[in-house]
């Protein structure tokens, strides 16, 4: 199979990239090279999707599948798709793309922002509100051009080797360095997410069965009380403590839920928690398979460590902010 990721040199895209070598496909990577470098086996084509007409370098070439994950805007999406023919086409969207943030157990078919057309977003400006409705515009794009060719993944968190995002990774490098550790006083809120390597694993597997259809790409609901306990029986030192704080208190002190400066990553307030609860069962039934949560756990510390326990990061406490939580 002659597979085009548009992409291909981090995170995502190049995990979707280097399973599609593993399992001996011809791997196509159209990107800047900017991040990275693509996979071992896989081909460069230098495209530059903000520069206009960079993507015709692809015009006339034929693939079996093609693989965009396009959040900066809708230009990006309609170039790839008037210049590109395959006969499978996966586009990587986002859990973010549906209206209602509180209700749990929402399905694909359950009503998503109204679509907003903007060719470009920056990231200053992607708010869940604008991410999502921007993704509804593409979803729109690609499902009017390529009707039922299209397999729609809508991920919640994505976990594990490569996130540059912060959120996740935050837990296993706070356990693993001890002492007394923050954690919200949420025990139950639902936490959903997928491994990189599984989502990719399910890509490749989708465009080589040419699934087509929309799906939310997550893991069964877990409260997020447990997993923040197991994180903790995996990697934290003896005498580790954890100290709950109310929610009140958070917000109070200027801590932000979920990413960013200041924040508790993965936490959520209570009109977000549709969020983290959707029905993860038609994905399962539809091949995606979630490995152990330890097993996650181990590589995003593996991550950190590589990364530097130490560095600024985009989300999470600082051990200034955290001590002063709690009064250390």
């Amino acid at each position: 199979m002659r597979v085009l990721v548009l992409g291909g040199t981090s995170f995502l895209s190049k995990t979707v990239a280097g399973e599609a070598v593993r399992r001996g496909h011809d791997v196509v990577c159209a990107a800047r090279g900017v991040s990275g470098s693509v996979p071992e086996g896989a081909r460069h084509v230098r495209v530059d999707r903000d520069e206009p007409g960079s993507i015709d370098v692809l015009a006339g070439e034929q693939f079996d599948a093609v693989v965009d994950i396009a959040y900066t805007g809708l230009r990006w999406v309609r170039d790839a798709l008037r210049t590109i023919t395959t006969r499978h086409w996966t586009y990587v969207s986002t859990i973010n793309t549906y209206a209602d943030t509180a209700t749990l157990g929402q399905t694909a078919d359950s009503p998503q922002h109204q679509p907003i057309e903007r060719d470009r977003i920056d990231l200053a400006e992607m708010t869940p509100e604008v991410y999502g409705g921007v993704q509804v515009a593409c979803e729109h794009a690609a499902r009017d051009a390529l009707g039922d060719r299209l397999f729609i993944v809508r991920p919640g968190q994505i976990t594990g080797p490569g996130d540059y995002m912060d959120r996740f990774g935050y837990w296993p490098a706070r356990f693993s360095r001890g002492g007394r550790v923050v954690v919200p006083d949420t025990p139950k809120q639902p936490f959903q997410h997928v491994d990189v390597r599984d989502l990719a694993a399910w890509i490749v597997t989708a465009a080589e069965q040419r699934l087509t259809g929309a799906f939310d790409a997550v893991s069964p609901v877990t409260p997020l009380g447990p997993v923040l306990e197991e994180i903790a029986d995996l990697v934290a030192p003896p005498g580790t403590e954890t100290v709950p704080v109310a929610e009140e208190a958070l917000l109070a002190a200027g801590v932000q839920p979920w990413f960013g400066p200041k924040s508790l990553p993965l936490w959520l307030p209570e009109s977000h928690h549709g969020l983290a609860a959707h029905d993860a069962a038609p994905a399962r039934a539809a091949g995606l398979e979630i490995r152990p949560l330890a097993d996650t756990v181990r590589a995003a510390l593996d991550e950190e460590r590589a990364r530097g326990l130490d560095r600024p990061r985009k989300a999470g406490l600082t051990p200034e902010e955290e001590a002063a939580l709690i009064g250390d």
